[in-house]
């Protein structure tokens, strides 16, 4: 014999009710089965929709009444489309029992917990009739039996408790006088020893399965739902969450207490001492294999079996000095909310005693609160402790296995994985069994909380980066262009799967937080909102994605303004854009601050020699214990290009309209050609060697003329590079009589800085430096003589994207 549950979403519609025939004729064939079925998907939620209404009197719950009523015969019609007029007049006669029992709560203005039993009960009566009917209609030797008169119970309404010794003698005496192969039990639904409609509670279909199962003491119980087993953490949030082959009972509790919907806790009481294994499968796939939970489960390698959370959770502190030490304020706390039948769902205290936490179901805090500080009024008032504290909005994430006090550190990565994502944590619990850890959160973490702890405990150690991308010209273009061809690489090798989810250029922006489509991001940004730079960091905000990183490709003073705004939210910086760095020294340092704060880095490797390792290499002498003494560098890649290819054949102005038309220089090439760019470059190296130091410190020489330096706009600039031609030739006629090549050069020296354009001699490290390369020459206590050079290509759409590119991969790999 086989006993088999299935779930309101199983017999949801005719279609899945015909799932559910097939399963149980397929099963019949072999073994006689017992089948115990849930309400209609939906139907206990609207017949307690209906009676509140009607308790309310709003003749609105005649509507709901009727949706409740066409669902049925529908249903009925789709099943049994012909020759069904004793089983609609069936149903019809019941559903008009219904109507008769709303229109009673309507006309007394009371929903009692004895009326809401009997409302409530409807709904596993009617499907299992409908059920059983349409099986019979087919052929099939099928019967339906009331569960309520086998299982009897007490007579507390709404969560009734289980004679046994009446109820299992019930069950023996019926199966062993049946004949047919399948018989149909509405679950849920009991009745007193005085004969009154009573139900089990909450998941009391899976509970009335639970009872059959272990009063026949058969070879396993069956639980069919809408997935296929228990999932290490819910599918829904975590799209790479898998069903767990294999669950001991304890477990499956755990799991089901804090929130694993596809079992009720209870359930198992029944079946635990008797070691009846459960299975949870799947009405909609039954060939999968779903989750076996019993005492010899496997023992598995990973020491979390399962991650589950439970919602709108509030957390009650009761604290005060004059806890300490005192005996019976705990005693009286918990009386306090037995009498007011308050669920307690997580308990911690301070070994201190000076606070007990409490976390309860958000509905009942107000009633909490108001009946805790009644209790202790006395002590409030003499101030020897505190008036409750309420914090609403929180939510409880466990982490849950058998094995896990078997294994060092799990504690460790839990608050690190949350800690790195700016999660933070308000109470913790953990049973001395260690087979939950348990943590309250706010409940808009909740989602990346889950993706983070599955990341850790579950997945290959693939870290997924959620990227946002503001600036995609020609240096973000790039950088999308790379992403998309190495994203395959990343993950088969470094194990880091990089997420583009938030595209932004001056005009649009475009988000999706399961990946845009990088095929086509194009066409999507182009048809996306207006773009807003505040708008922008409020969506990046409100997603709230694990390792979230914001990448700035613009060089727009505003975008470098909402850097903090970011790693408040511990949403890492990637800036190629240099005005954050060089700006003011003490916001420099607040950024720093605020990246060590919330655990977000901010990298920008890119300020400084666009894709060579400059500023790395610096951070590394730093940290090894070496000082810098003095940094001579030619850091413009665009005045590198201008000063190599300009001579006396040429015009100044056309070479550095071909440096524009490269990508060489910013879209306002003043900014290059003022010295301000290099500067800049200079103040950031300085910095980063440890020195305090501004722009303004900076000796700046500029080479450019008068009327270039006085230029309003970048149409007037670029005309007095025309008119200035003159000018220009006489830098260079100097520099070839001397034998020198003209190179634009940054000097760090005892804490001082300048940038100028000099004439540099032959055999001097910067003389062949060619095309667009960068060159800085590092003097040390380490590197006293002969210094340590980084040369290479300076500028560039494609090795800027690929320094930005670097920085993200580098947050992957910490």
């Amino acid at each position: 014999m086989k006993v088999l549950k299935f779930g309101g979403t199983s017999v949801g519609s005719s279609k899945n009710i015909n799932n559910v025939i097939s399963i149980l004729e397929d099963y019949s064939k072999s073994d006689s089965v017992i089948c115990v079925v849930s309400a209609v998907g939906g139907i206990t939620d609207k017949l307690l929709l209906a009676g509140k209404l009607a308790q309310n009197k709003d003749s609105e719950f005649l509507e709901v009444f009727n949706t409740i009523k066409e669902i049925h015969l529908n249903i009925v019609n789709e099943l049994i489309p012909n020759n069904n007029n004793n089983v609609i007049a069936f149903v019809n006669k019941r559903l008009e029992e219904l109507n008769n029992l709303l229109n009673g709560i309507f006309l007394i203005n009371e929903l009692s917990p004895k009326t809401s039993d009997k409302l409530v009960s409807f709904g596993e009566l009617l499907s299992s009739f409908i059920i059983a009917e349409t099986m019979k209609s087919r052929g099939l030797s099928a019967e339906r039996k009331n569960s309520q008169e086998l299982v009897i119970t007490n007579a507390i309404f709404t969560k009734a408790e289980v004679n046994y010794s009446i109820t299992n003698k019930n069950i023996k005496d019926y199966f062993n006088a049946a004949s047919q192969q399948v018989t149909i039990l509405p679950g849920f639904v009991s009745k007193s020893v005085n004969g009154e409609q009573t139900t089990l509670g909450r998941g009391g279909s899976d509970f009335t399965a639970a009872i059959v199962a272990a009063a026949l003491k058969v070879d396993q119980l069956e639980i069919w739902t809408d997935v296929s087993g228990m999932f290490t953490t819910n599918p829904k949030i975590v799209k790479h969450a898998y069903p767990i082959s294999e669950i001991s009972y304890q477990e499956a509790m755990e799991l089901s207490h804090f929130g694993a919907k596809v079992l009720y806790p209870p359930t198992v009481q029944p079946v635990l001492d008797l070691e009846i294994p459960i299975y949870i499968k799947n009405t909609l796939e039954p060939e999968a294999a779903g989750t076996k939970i019993s005492n010899d489960a496997l023992i598995s390698n990973k020491p979390v079996k399962g991650i589950s959370n439970i919602g709108n959770i509030a957390l009650l502190t009761l604290e005060g000095s004059g806890m300490v030490g005192i005996p019976g304020f705990s005693k009286r706390l918990f009386e306090t909310l037995s009498q007011e039948k308050i669920n307690v769902i997580l308990i911690t205290q301070a070994s201190s005693e000076h606070s007990i936490c409490l976390g309860v179901e958000a509905k009942d805090a107000k009633a909490a609160k108001e009946a805790i500080d009644s209790t202790f009024e006395n002590e409030i008032a003499l101030h020897k402790i505190e008036p409750i504290i309420v914090e609403g909005e929180l939510s409880i994430v466990a982490l849950v296995g058998d094995n896990m006090k078997n294994h060092q550190g799990i504690s460790g990565k839990l608050f690190s994985a949350l800690g790195k994502n700016n999660v933070n944590v308000r109470a913790i619990a953990q049973g001395a069994s260690e087979k939950n850890i348990s943590v309250v959160i706010a409940e808009n973490d909740v989602k990346k909380a889950l993706n983070v702890l599955h990341e850790q405990f579950f997945e290959a150690k693939t870290k997924q980066l959620n990227v946002f991308i503001t600036g995609v010209g020609n240096v973000g273009e790039r950088l999308v262009e790379q992403i998309k061809q190495q994203r395959k690489y990343l993950k088969e090798n470094l194990k880091i799967n990089i997420r583009v989810v938030g595209l932004s250029n001056s005009r649009k922006m475009v988000f999706n937080e399961g990946g845009i489509d990088l095929k086509s991001w194009k066409e999507q940004l182009a048809d996306g909102e207006q773009a807003s730079l505040q708008g922008f960091f409020e969506n990046a905000k409100t997603m709230n994605l694990r390792n979230s990183i914001f990448v700035d490709v613009t060089a727009n003073k505003n975008v470098a303004d909402l850097y903090p705004q970011y790693l408040r939210e511990s949403i890492s910086v990637v800036a190629c854009n240099k005005i954050a760095c060089s700006s003011e020294y003490f916001n420099y340092k607040e950024l720093k601050r605020l990246s060590l704060k919330y655990n977000a880095p901010l990298l920008f490797e890119t300020n400084v020699g666009a894709g060579l390792p400059v500023i790395d290499t610096l951070n590394n002498l730093i940290a090894s214990g070496d000082k810098v003494n003095s940094i001579q560098a030619v850091l413009s890649g665009s005045l590198n290009f201008v000063f190599n290819n300009f001579n006396d054949s040429t015009k100044f102005y056309d070479i550095v309209k071909q440096a524009a038309a490269e990508g060489y220089t910013e879209p306002d090439p003043r900014i290059d050609l003022s010295g301000v760019d290099v500067a800049r470059k200079i103040l950031i190296l300085a910095r980063e060697s440890g020195v305090e130091m501004n722009l303004e410190d900076i000796e700046n020489a500029p080479f450019l003329s008068e009327s270039g330096l006085k230029s309003d706009t970048v149409d007037d600039f670029y005309q007095t590079l025309i008119d200035d031609e003159a000018h220009y030739q006489s830098l260079y006629a100097s520099a070839k009589a001397n034998d020198c090549q003209l190179k634009y050069v940054a000097k760090f020296d005892n804490g001082k800085a300048s940038v100028s354009l000099q004439e540099i001699p032959n055999g001097h490290p910067f003389y062949n430096l060619e095309g667009s390369d960068n060159i800085v020459m590092f003097y040390t206590e380490r590197y006293p003589e002969q210094p340590m050079i980084i040369k290479g290509a300076g500028a560039g759409a494609d090795v800027t994207a690929s320094g930005l590119f670097a920085d993200i991969i580098r947050l992957g790999n910490d």
